[in-house]
């Protein structure tokens, strides 16, 4: 009987834990950037990346720093959404339901291809006010981390279209950032 209660208590114990480490659902991870932007009064930066890819380890460096973080965190609410881990052998990795998410805002050119990360500006009601994308002459694909001159420049516009009261001075930072990162 002893050992018929220990073994109940460890499966009861592993599966706590198994359930405790589950995957957010990617709607999910958008819902509570939703309820956060909502009682912040500020957009949502919804970053879509894979853990092989260096532009988005590039982008998650480039916005942790000292003078961009304040910057980025006054105005928007970042949410990330694991996606592209199939190109890796690890599509078990992908937060479940990001391949329906990325599509939703834009993040699948016409060819099929997706560039990392990609990064939708929403709103609080999760409206895309702006993505990532660029158009070149035979598709579009997303800046991924924003290191050419018209890519920095789409990265601004897209900025200040989920924030609007950027000033000129977080520009200049997130711009001058930006350009020092390209030529590191």
């Amino acid at each position: 009987m002893r050992k018929v209660v220990v073994l109940f208590l460890a499966l009861l114990l592993f599966s706590t834990i198994a359930a405790a480490q589950k995957t957010p659902k990617a709607g999910d991870i958008l819902k509570t950037a939703q309820t956060r932007a909502t009682g912040q009064n500020k957009s949502i930066l919804l970053i879509f990346g894979a853990s092989w890819s260096e532009p988005c380890h590039q982008l998650d460096t480039f916005l942790a720093l000292p003078d961009i973080a304040p910057i980025i965190d006054q105005h928007f609410v970042v949410a990330h959404i694991t996606f592209g881990e199939g190109f890796a052998g690890h599509r078990d990795w992908d937060t479940p339901g990001s391949d329906s998410l990325i599509a939703r805002y834009g993040g699948i050119s016409s060819a099929g291809r997706v560039s990392l990360p990609f990064i939708a500006v929403v709103d609080a009601k999760a409206k895309l006010l702006a993505n990532s994308e660029i158009f070149t002459k035979d598709d579009k694909e997303s800046t991924g981390f924003p290191t050419e001159p018209a890519e920095i420049k789409a990265f601004l516009d897209m900025l200040q279209k989920g924030a609007a009261d950027l000033t000129a001075d977080d520009f200049h930072k997130i711009e001058t950032g930006l350009r020092q990162a390209a030529a590191d």
